[in-house]
């Protein structure tokens, strides 16, 4: 095994006193990394959440060091982004490791801690859900795994703050003693390995079958019997009853996210707006006598103080509280890795993983994370299907929620004619990129956690951390949005562009001119191109025309930014261009197939 580094390493991998956090995904990493640094970040109960690595302070007796959270891997082969990250920074001359071993699942954890102690770094073991582990019924004799490993093994229950204190302990005492300086530290065919009988740069074999020894002498079963979490965490991984129940669970899901938010828009957010918060600055603006222009930008039928309120705050938000609520509960729960088991036959005739559907799920919440979550497979023609399939036809919460708020008050078929037009582009932009893009999709490997009920304080504290994140990234694109519609309408852009575009929106799309104010501000946000159309007074067609275009609409510009990032820019063009077209072709073709139909009956 060699360490040697690629010239585009950052700057984080050159940096002295590196204590590295390592483990398989779902053991619970971040959480550890949260409770070490006091930094804030997401922890999952899914594969690919921790894609980029993250660093804080962690202060060790006198000394600070970063503590940097490795993305989660299975093993060292770089045969994926994680993969090659976690080599990277074990060839940058780390101060120590602290590694997270799964009590539950015990050999998968060793078999990777022994490919990490080949680098003959110092490693403090955490054992992790000790629990999950006791209500399975298994017993680890922690004495006799510290002599197998040959390091310190501190019990934990991460989430519940157990064992954290004895970890710093045992670092202050093992980075106390003097060490060997780099040079001297070897990374191929180290000592270390020897007592493992494992030899660098085999096929992984061997590591295999000497985690299975350690965890056979190790581990004992009690009697406990599986409690209901167990036994429905197995049903879940059945086709029967598991297949219905995730369809129920997604129903359920949804019927709370739609149900809620339209309650929540109704009796609370929207009377606050008209009857309070709008008032309140027309009392304030009024007396001012401000030109007429000025004035109307301000608090007009457009006007910022006005549309902010009525679009962003009663429009959007109740569905992105109500959605980030649900999604945060069906990862902690171990709830969604079974949903993507259970629906891997499914997503294989669509030439994707299972597993790819976290990251579809994900991008109902916002396509950015989810565009990033597909670091984690394996090949490049599955990362490039998925954000092809995110950006064409899955609506960000936002955009679902005025699309909810738009349809429903016209009519639920509206609402279900518009979802089953999106599942169908869908389905064709899967089947063509299946067809036509080289490369393979590997099988799925999927490490399904253990179902639980979420721990309260690392549940809340996620759904603060991602409710946050919404307020300050798509707050001000959105302002920036509800300030240029008020520009447009006072100055009288918008009806030259109207206009202009009048051939493409009236005559294909069948809609009114003013619906150009939706084309345009669906490049900033994509919710934005729905709000629009709720002072049309648009006809029931022309309502589920400008719903299918916004649904399909172009990706926002984060978006846009992160496929180029992440990608290419030809990449984020060609998609950019790609759901502009179907968006304007799909709705003008669906425009004249009705009015076509009706013709005849």
């Amino acid at each position: 095994m060699k360490c040697h580094l690629i010239a585009e390493d950052s700057k984080v991998l050159a940096k002295e006193n590196k204590i590295l956090l390592m483990g398989t995904p779902n053991v619970g990493k971040s959480v550890f990394f949260s409770a070490l640094t006091n930094v804030h970040v997401i922890s999952s109960n899914y594969t690919g959440t921790t894609v980029s690595y993250m660093e804080g302070s962690y202060q060790v007796g006198d000394t600070q060091y970063t503590l940097i959270d490795v993305p989660g891997t299975y093993s060292l082969a770089a045969t994926s982004v994680a993969e090659e990250v976690a080599i990277r920074f074990m060839c940058s001359n780390p101060a120590a490791v602290l590694f997270v071993l799964n009590a539950a699942d015990l050999e998968g954890s060793v078999k990777l801690a022994l490919e990490v102690m080949e680098y003959d770094v110092p490693v403090v073991f955490a054992l992790n859900l000790m629990d999950v582990a006791e209500r399975k019924g298994l017993k680890v004799n922690v004495k006799l795994l510290e002599r197998e490993l040959g390091a310190p093994v501190i019990p934990t229950v991460a989430v519940k703050g157990r064992g954290l204190d004895q970890i710093t302990k045992t670092f202050a005492q093992i980075l106390g003693a003097e060490r060997p300086a780099p040079g001297e530290r070897a990374c191929a065919s180290c000592a270390g390995c020897a007592g493992y009988g494992v030899t660098a740069g085999n096929d992984g074999l061997e590591y295999w079958e000497r985690a299975r020894q350690i965890v056979r002498k190790v581990v004992s079963r009690t009697d406990a019997q599986p409690n209901f979490l167990d036994r429905l965490g197995d049903a879940l991984l059945r086709p029967w009853p598991g297949l219905p129940l995730s369809l129920l669970i997604l129903l359920v899901s949804l019927g709370i996210v739609v149900g809620g938010g339209k309650a929540l828009r109704a009796v609370l957010l929207l009377p606050l707006v008209n009857q309070v918060i709008v008032p309140f600055f027309e009392r304030l603006i009024t007396p001012l006598n401000l030109h007429p222009v000025l004035h109307n930008i301000l608090i007009g039928n457009y006007g910022v103080l006005r549309i902010s309120f009525e679009w962003i705050l009663a429009l959007v938000m109740p569905y992105v509280i109500l959605f980030q609520i649900q999604f945060a509960l069906l990862e902690d729960s171990g709830v969604l890795p079974r949903i993507a088991v259970m629906f891997d036959n499914l997503m294989r005739k669509l030439g994707v993983q299972g597993g790819s559907l976290i990251h579809i799920f994900l991008g109902f919440g916002c396509a950015v994370p989810a565009i990033i979550g597909t670091r984690t497979a394996t090949t490049h023609k599955e990362r490039l299907m998925v954000t092809a399939m995110v950006c064409f036809a899955i609506p960000c919460i936002s955009q679902t929620g005025a699309l909810i708020s738009l349809l429903s008050a016209y009519s639920i078929w509206l609402l279900l004619a518009t979802a089953l037009t999106g599942m169908a582009v869908f389905v064709t932009v899967a089947m063509a990129l299946r067809k036509f893009l080289k490369g393979s999709v590997d099988p799925l490997i999927l490490e399904v956690p253990n179902l639980l009920l979420p721990e309260p304080r690392a549940y809340f504290k996620k759904l603060w951390v991602r409710i946050k994140q919404f307020l300050v990234e798509a707050e001000g694109p959105m302002l920036i949005a509800v300030f240029i519609a008020a520009i447009l309408a006072e100055t009288g852009a918008l009806k030259g562009l109207g206009e202009l575009l009048k051939p493409v929106v009236s005559g294909w799309l069948g809609l009114p001119e003013g619906a150009v104010m939706s084309l345009i501000l669906g490049i900033i946000r994509r919710e934005m191109s729905v709000a629009p159309l709720l002072g049309l007074n648009l006809n029931p067609l022309q309502m589920y025309v400008g719903a299918v275009v916004s649904l399909l609409y172009l990706p926002c510009l984060s978006v846009f930014g992160i496929i180029a990032k992440e990608f290419n820019a030809r990449t984020a063009v060609v998609i950019t261009v790609g759901t502009t077209l179907t968006a304007l072709f799909v709705g003008g073709v669906m425009n004249h197939l009705v009015l076509f139909l009706q013709s005849i009956f």
